[in-house]
């Protein structure tokens, strides 16, 4: 999520110029002018002026200047001075007034850490986690980070609850009938989550539609000719690992392939476990064995990609190979990896809004919101990639 110091720096131009310079409150030169709306346009960066646009004029801490507005801490007469002036020069407005500015609320979101095994690892939550806490403190709130238990998920929930520790939640790396989701519904607190639960449950949340994601991908597959197309999926009972495994279904239906069973394997996240599965899929008899094999994660891609090229296979022209998140190492793969990506900074965004919402108790335009990824074709399926 861009900010307005961004947008000045990459314009070159003092702070304040750039804000006149996209609100029209001031003229500015025409060269500026122009600058700073190419930088705005680059970073895709409306005008939105946030606490920390405050902090970065008066430059103070984001918190100081949630001291200033709450009066809630000591703050020197300078100080206090140059963020009121920052407030009125930005004609700043808080997006969530009353939350931020009761001095009896705690300011904090809690978000508990997702459980991975040991030896495994999950590179797209780590990157929605930086982007929920970034998002988070442009409200003028911080993250309380915390870890609970696969055995009693919710006890940590109830203890921050009943302390009065946090003012709510954001959930990820949610599950079927996941209980963190009920016991929060059912405590009436505040939270959203990055991921569902069911049909039936009502409660905020933005997630990404990984069974069009898995299905768009086998569709670019079968046009480029491929009919023996394997899928690496997640074992049973993930509730977005299973949405990705349907998605491979409808695509092969829609085009009347019927897969073999040798092609749908199920393994742990993780490139070791997956290119394990790609050495059995090699063995599979020349009848059988797949041209194309989709990966739900990159990560699995990645181990996938390695283990062919140990081999001597040509990825894109012998085995096609793709996979789900679009992690910055899909462009170092030899070759790049097609995939699909989901856009974590906006997700992230999303995601807090809606508990902003919920925290104010107003009504959101749209408190469900499931948005499709994007399909990155790269050589790792389309060798030609490589030529541009």
């Amino acid at each position: 999520m861009a900010t307005l110091k961004q947008v000045a720096a990459l314009a070159n131009v003092p702070l304040l110029t750039a804000y006149h310079a996209l609100s029209g409150s001031e003229s500015v030169p025409q060269a500026q002018r122009e600058s700073v709306r190419k930088a705005a346009e680059q970073l895709g960066y409306t005008l939105n002026i946030t606490i920390k646009d405050v902090a970065a004029l008066a430059n103070v801490s984001i918190a100081t200047v949630s001291y200033v507005l709450n009066d809630s801490a000591p703050v020197s007469a300078a100080t206090r001075s140059r963020v009121l002036e920052a407030v009125a020069v930005l004609n700043y407005r808080p997006n969530i007034n009353g939350r931020i500015l009761q001095a009896n609320k705690t300011r904090l979101v809690g978000y508990g850490w997702h459980n991975i095994k040991r030896g495994h690892a999950a590179p797209f939550l780590d990157r929605f986690t930086y982007w929920m806490a970034q998002a988070v403190e442009s409200y003028g709130y911080h993250v309380l980070t915390f870890a609970h238990s696969e055995e009693s998920p919710t006890e940590a929930y109830q203890e921050l609850i009943q302390t009065n520790r946090v003012d709510g939640f954001i959930l990820a790396h949610t599950n079927h009938n996941d209980p963190r989701i009920r016991y929060l519904i059912d405590a009436r607190v505040p939270f959203a989550a990055f991921g569902r639960a069911n049909d039936s449950w009502d409660f905020p949340y933005v997630d990404v539609d990984g069974r069009r994601g898995i299905a768009l991908v086998t569709e670019h597959l079968i046009s480029l000719g491929h009919k023996q197309i394997a899928l690496i999926g997640w074992p049973e009972g993930s509730l977005s690992g299973d949405a990705r495994v349907q998605g491979y279904f409808d695509a092969l239906a829609a085009a009347a392939i019927t897969p073999h069973p040798d092609w749908l394997r199920r393994t742990e996240n993780s490139a070791t476990a997956a290119a394990a599965v790609a050495a059995e899929l090699l063995d599979l008899p020349a009848s059988l064995r797949p041209t194309a094999i989709v990966c739900v994660s990159d990560l699995m891609a990645i181990g996938v990609i390695n283990y062919l090229n140990r081999c001597g296979v040509q990825v894109g022209y012998d085995i096609a190979v793709s996979g789900f998140d679009d992690d910055p190492m899909c462009e170092l793969t030899h070759p790049p990896l097609t995939t699909l990506r989901q856009p974590v900074e906006d997700l992230a965004t999303q995601a807090v809004a809606l508990l902003m919402a919920e925290l104010e108790r107003m009504p959101s335009p749209q408190r469900q919101i499931l948005v499709a990824p994007q399909l990155i074709v790269r050589a790792s399926t389309d060798p030609q990639r490589q030529f541009p």
